[in-house]
């Protein structure tokens, strides 16, 4: 079945795997290599070279042929001898199925995005509803993040044991039914528990999802495609304040007697927050497993037909017009899953895992340069998602101080807060409730939507000019001025200007990418991708941190909420100077590897 060029050379299409671990085994003894090294991570992100094999990778390689054969065999969609995995991937080109692929990844990250973010508009106009004090506005704000911090670890093994899609798809759907039930409930614990299972499942997808995409492209498109991936999150960013004006800002009701709520529009915009979910994990019951995953453990056929069912897609050719006879595995793919193997004997073999690939960031020369990430992630997301989670409500609090007072306004921000203070408990007892937000002022989603296109447009300028002026330079001008507009807020009586120096000090989520190219900066290879995921989790911890720390302050001590913020991103900009190496400027390998995760900027 379209690969006869391998039994006519009475090759084994699926490698023993007596025959693997020898290869392995040659690796260990260092012998000479099944493929030049490439790193797992430098497959993933685009960086280092193309893999060649050697006289002695396997049996029937043979030395390359000539450059006019291998095009002509390139172009007849065939080849009579085993190639490496990059090659295989070329042979399928760049097509429709990537491009569904791409567009399918990009909506997975808007999804994570309204997942955590989408909240902070639903607590303003269901404080009555769910019967929320400012300190429940906040567990509701942070709790999604509680979530994603406690399974990502758990999403990482799984991924890498069971597969990507194995993850991605039931993460998804469960995060659509947690989110839909979620919307039926009037019940703030109920609430609570929906959300955090939420955040749970969505870390899934989140975790995951820039792996499966880079496996599915080689090094020449892995870059772009991921990018063009994060484009779309960007767009999602976008969106969602739009989506929200479009639902929320209506007063439609309906009763639904058998579940006792009242159906009003923050309901329906958690559901349609959660389509993409749906969406997704649709898309992904007709997209294949991992080729690159497949590959990884040992099931060879399997790999070509799935990299013949793109090639069929792609050019709409008969899928078996390519041959494909074998794929060579790099060894460093052999050798990782020999670990991988006796990481999973014996009791505890899950937990064993995890630590074997945590444990050496904590040790060592690489203590230092985790403490850093860690502490610099983490007192950006403070302000970035802990101050946002309240950032419409805040809004819609000085519309309507504004309202109160007519055309002559000079109160700060914290004086309208205060002004506009409200106890939940006395308007519930009240006879007529009509003081509760039933929905927000336009001006919230106005600013959302001027912050979110400002994200946009900073995301772009840092990759043009990060190698021009180097990642110190940005991280500092960044944090600091963030810093200065967090503390001016307190000073400020324009209204308009308070609102746009707010919008400003959110935007220090922007150095979360800078924050973690240089993360891949500091750690070797096989430790990259756990140094960034550990960063980053200690980045949602710090939304958990301040979300609550907002939600207990606010309304008691504003002026001490917003310093606190300005105050600890400009340490975290001093801290910047002590990154090891920051100053040096990134060759074109590293500006690869950070593009490809630009996009956890606001995650």
């Amino acid at each position: 079945m379209g690969n006869s060029a391998c039994e006519n050379e009475g090759q084994d299409q699926d490698y023993g795997v007596s025959e693997r671990r020898e290869r392995v085994n040659r690796v260990q003894q260092d012998e000479v290599p099944v493929l030049q090294p490439v790193s797992r991570s430098a497959l993933r992100l685009g960086a280092g070279s193309d893999p060649k094999p050697s006289s002695e990778s396997g049996p029937g390689t043979t030395e390359p042929d000539n450059g006019s054969r291998i095009d002509t065999e390139s172009a007849r969609g065939r080849t009579d001898r085993p190639i490496g995995f990059e090659d295989a991937l070329t042979k399928t080109t760049f097509g429709k199925f990537n491009c569904f692929l791409i567009f399918v990844c990009g909506m997975n990250l808007a999804a994570v995005l309204l997942e955590t973010l989408g909240i902070s508009f639903v607590n303003p106009v269901a404080q009555c509803d769910l019967e929320l004090t400012n300190s429940d506005k906040g567990v509701l704000s942070a709790i999604a993040f509680v979530g994603m911090i406690i399974s990502s670890h758990l999403w990482g093994f799984l991924a890498d044991t069971m597969g990507r899609k194995a993850v991605i798809m039931p993460s998804l759907f469960a995060t659509f039914i947690s989110t839909v039930i979620s919307s039926l409930t009037n019940n703030f614990w109920v609430f609570a528990v929906m959300r955090f299972l939420s955040g749970f499942f969505i870390s899934g997808s989140s975790a995951t999802v820039y792996a499966y995409l880079g496996e599915f492209h080689n090094m020449k498109t892995r870059s772009r495609a991921i990018m063009a991936a994060s484009t779309i999150f960007g767009l999602g960013g976008m969106l969602m304040p739009a989506v929200a004006w479009l639902v929320m800002n209506n007063t439609w009701a309906f009763d639904i007697p058998f579940l006792g709520i009242t159906y009003k529009p923050w309901r329906l915009f958690l559901v349609v927050c959660g389509l993409p979910d749906l969406f997704c994990a649709l898309s992904l019951l007709i997209l294949p497993e991992s080729p690159k995953f497949v590959l990884s453990q040992g099931r060879q056929t399997d790999t070509i037909k799935i990299l013949q069912r793109i090639y069929g897609i792609n050019t709409g050719q008969d899928r078996e017009t390519l041959k494909i006879c074998a794929i060579i595995e790099e060894y460093e793919s052999l050798a990782s899953r020999k670990h991988n193997e006796q990481n999973m004997k014996g009791n505890f073999r899950v937990l064993k895992s995890m630590y074997n690939q945590t444990a050496p960031l904590f040790m060592g020369e690489h203590l230092r340069k985790t403490i850093i990430a860690c502490t610099l992630q983490f007192g950006i997301f403070v302000s970035s998602n802990g101050m946002y989670m309240f950032f419409p409500d805040i809004l819609n609090r000085v519309a309507t101080h504004m309202e109160q007072l007519g055309g002559n306004y000079t109160a700060t921000i914290c004086d309208a807060v205060i002004n506009t203070k409200v106890d939940i408990r006395e308007i519930l007892t009240a006879s007529d409730n009509a003081t509760c937000d039933v929905k927000l002022d336009i001006s919230a989603f106005e600013h959302s939507l001027v912050l979110e296109v400002l994200y946009a447009v900073g995301f772009v300028v840092i990759g043009i000019t990060i190698n021009a002026v180097g990642k110190l330079a940005i991280l500092v001008f960044v944090l600091m001025g963030c810093g200065i507009c967090g503390i001016a807020i307190v000073f400020t009586t324009i209204p308009l200007l308070s609102i746009y120096l707010y919008v400003i000090l959110l935007m220090c989520g922007l150095a979360v990418t800078v924050v973690n190219a240089a993360t891949v900066d500091l750690f070797p290879t096989h430790l990259r991708a756990m140094s960034v995921c550990i960063s980053l989790m200690m980045g949602r911890l710090g939304s958990v941190f301040g979300s609550n720390l907002v939600a207990a302050m606010l309304e008691f001590n504003c002026e001490a909420t917003f310093l606190i913020s300005g105050i600890s991103l400009i340490l975290c900009g001093v801290l910047s100077f002590s990154i090891p190496n920051v100053q040096v400027r990134p060759d074109r390998r590293v500006r690869e590897e950070r593009l490809s995760i630009s996009s956890y900027g606001r995650q």
